[in-house]
């Protein structure tokens, strides 16, 4: 087995162990922490998949940028007491959630089972999509219509934060 595909694979039950973990901790705190390992370990399959753009702005944009948001959101809830978001994690729990992984193992082995190797053209077109050229061309040719209405969305919603806190402010 190559190289690649053995980092793909320990990458890969990284994210669902770390996409599990997200989802069943009870501090927001912890579940962040899984989360921003999660963004990792996804800027890392992004690198197995020869997309070196993807990997940089995944990590940049969402591990970076958007988790410290989310910790801020976290802070300014205010949520209490530490004692009572303790993680317990039960005896159910734990055989549902390996249940899950076995579904979930048997499912990605039977729709893996009839695929075919990918022929060198099809490998190609995958290694050609994923660089800054490629994206910045779609962009900017395809997707620039979409692309100028989510900074005019973006632009909107920092208005109206700013409206929104400057009333509260007065």
């Amino acid at each position: 087995m190559a190289l690649q595909t053995v980092l793909f694979s320990i990458l890969a039950a990284m994210a669902v162990i770390s996409a599990l973990m997200v989802v069943t901790r009870k501090s927001p705190i912890s579940a962040t922490m899984f989360l921003v390992m999660h963004f990792m370990t996804l800027g890392g399959l992004y690198l197995t998949l020869h997309a070196q753009f993807m990997a940089v702005i995944q990590v940049l944009v969402y591990a970076g940028a958007i988790m410290v948001l989310v910790v801020f959101v976290i802070m300014l809830l205010n949520l209490g007491k530490e004692e009572s978001l303790s993680d317990r994690v039960t005896s159910r729990e734990s055989i549902s959630v390996g249940l899950a992984m076995i579904l979930g193992g048997v499912v990605i082995y039977a729709f893996t089972r009839g695929l075919h190797p990918a022929s060198t053209v099809a490998k190609e077109i995958v290694n050609r999509n994923g660089t800054i050229e490629a994206v910045g061309k779609a962009l900017f040719t395809t997707y620039v219509f979409p692309f100028e209405m989510v900074s005019m969305i973006l632009l909107a919603a920092a208005v109206g934060a700013v409206v929104l806190t400057k009333r509260h402010l007065a």
